[in-house]
């Protein structure tokens, strides 16, 4: 089970941290990965960490977002900086056992088990 919070009204420029706690598998077991979906659009692929805690980014995160995990509490977050109003979405934290994800591809279909969300907004 993956249950995402933090999620929140923030103004352009500033800061926020997701966090998904997993229950029920190890995280340094997984590729683990954030995503996003804005109303009318598709999912689309934000951060992915694997077990060797190798990260990867799409381009609209680099830079500016931060993908981790803490082991001792089977939590996976999302550090987000700068923000803007384009990053307003709904955002979920998922598990991949797809050896795609361990090539650094960011695609919604290699993820298998997902998280309900939370919503982020940037105005």
């Amino acid at each position: 089970q993956l249950v995402e919070s933090g999620g929140d009204s923030v103004q352009a420029g500033g800061s926020l941290r997701v966090s998904c706690v997993v229950s029920g598998i190890d995280v340094r077991h997984y590729c683990m990965g954030w995503f996003r979906q804005a109303p009318g659009k598709e999912k689309e692929g934000v951060a992915t960490i694997n077990w060797e805690e190798t990260t990867n980014y799409a381009d609209s995160a680099k830079g500016r977002f931060t993908i981790s995990r803490d082991n001792t509490k089977n939590t996976l977050y999302l550090q987000m900086n700068a923000l803007k109003p384009e990053d307003t979405a709904m955002y979920y934290c998922a598990r991949s056992e797809n050896p795609g994800c361990l090539l650094g591809i960011i695609r919604a279909s290699y993820f298998e088990l997902w998280g309900q969300g939370t919503q982020v907004t940037v105005s």
